[in-house]
């Protein structure tokens, strides 16, 4: 059975295992939880809740990564909490005014709290390995963060350091320093930052974690937007073969429907194709405002999709639209005529991949 696989009898949330905060708790309650999109938008950490070994390359246009493990594994979606937690905190500070710095210093059990962990021993320990994770997982490539494009080998974290343990050896106090891929995201402040649901941390299943990570990338306030499940598949960083793929994602879509579990979003599987919807209250979830992607500038009437379902020949054009809205984001350009752009890239997309009938 897949790793990715989780038992089908438990609950599709995790317990919300810290319902009432502490009274001098400083956490991301203030500080809203905020992710990079570029660990959003490419498949940086395994789905894998056993330790992978596994290399991956992805490429995507002209950008491109390879991610490489260390004897410890790749690191996992559930490990990326940390650094959650510590753009968070740094978002905080720069909404206030308030400086930055690439090492941060926090308590661990604040961290832990925050992000839905657990606080026992065995909540230390594994957050203990994941930040070895974090700094062994080695990433190459060319992706742009923070208005910056060179090539790049690195770790999530340079170092970690408890700088002050119990009597029992826990980290009560740790000094993190950020990579200056991760750190040039958070201080350029140049729409490398998305605000994301606290009920993130209580989706138990990593293919969920993706699912929402993705829509909130790409979907965004946007009334609909889809992929083709072979492109989920890719995107996704699922290594199921595409039938169990499909499989996997058709019963979390189901659930959803019965559970409403996956904040924000809802998901419909049509044929090959899921479609995302931003829910009715998530413009109200997201008040804060953020710096726009300039392609999210863009806007497309319905008569450029009207027109572009003559020459589509059996693809969904919302998913074509995704594929234009990437194409345009390579390039770099916002186009003067939107729909005139798009039925072009329409009738070149058939052209190159043919029918999709």
């Amino acid at each position: 059975m897949s790793q990715e696989l989780e038992k089908t009898d438990r609950s599709p949330l995790l317990p919300v295992r810290h319902p009432e905060p502490d009274f001098f708790f400083c956490d991301i309650f203030d500080a809203a939880p905020k992710s990079d999109t570029a660990s959003m938008e490419y498949p940086l950490f395994t789905l894998s809740t056993k330790p992978d070994m596994t290399p991956r390359e992805y490429r995507k246009g002209d950008s491109w990564l390879k991610v490489s493990p260390s004897d410890l594994g790749l690191a996992t979606v559930h490990d990326r909490d940390i650094l959650i937690y510590c753009i968070s905190q740094c978002m905080a500070r720069l909404n206030k005014g308030l400086p930055v710095h690439k090492t941060l210093r926090f308590n661990v059990h604040d961290l832990l709290k925050t992000t839905n962990r657990a606080t026992n021993n065995l909540g230390y320990e594994r957050f203990k390995a994941a930040l070895n994770r974090l700094q062994s997982t080695r990433i190459e490539t060319n992706i742009t963060m923070g208005g910056r494009e060179e090539w790049e080998v690195f770790s999530f974290i340079d170092r970690a350091k408890a700088i002050k343990e119990s009597r029992d050896g826990r980290m009560m106090a740790l000094e993190i320093t950020l990579s200056d891929w991760v750190f040039n995201a958070i201080n350029e402040k140049s729409g490398d930052i998305l605000t994301i649901s606290r009920e993130y941390f209580r989706l138990r299943k990593p293919l969920e974690r993706r699912l929402y990570e993705l829509a909130r990338k790409h979907c965004g306030q946007n009334p609909k937007w889809a992929f083709r499940v072979e492109t989920l598949h890719e995107r996704m960083g699922s290594t199921s073969t595409l039938k169990e793929f499909r499989r996997m994602l058709k019963s979390i879509i189901e659930a959803n429907q019965t559970h409403n579990h996956i904040p924000d979003y809802t998901f419909e599987l049509k044929g090959d194709t899921v479609i995302m919807r931003p829910r009715r209250e998530f413009t109200d979830v997201y008040s804060e405002p953020e710096q726009p992607n300039a392609m999210d500038k863009v806007i497309l009437r319905g008569s450029g999709h009207e027109t572009a379902k003559r020459f589509a020949q059996g693809w969904c054009t919302y998913h074509l639209e995704g594929e234009w809205r990437d194409w345009l984001g390579g390039k770099g350009t916002i186009p003067e005529n939107p729909e005139g752009s798009f039925v072009g890239f329409v009738k070149s997309y058939v052209k190159k991949n043919g029918s999709a009938r």
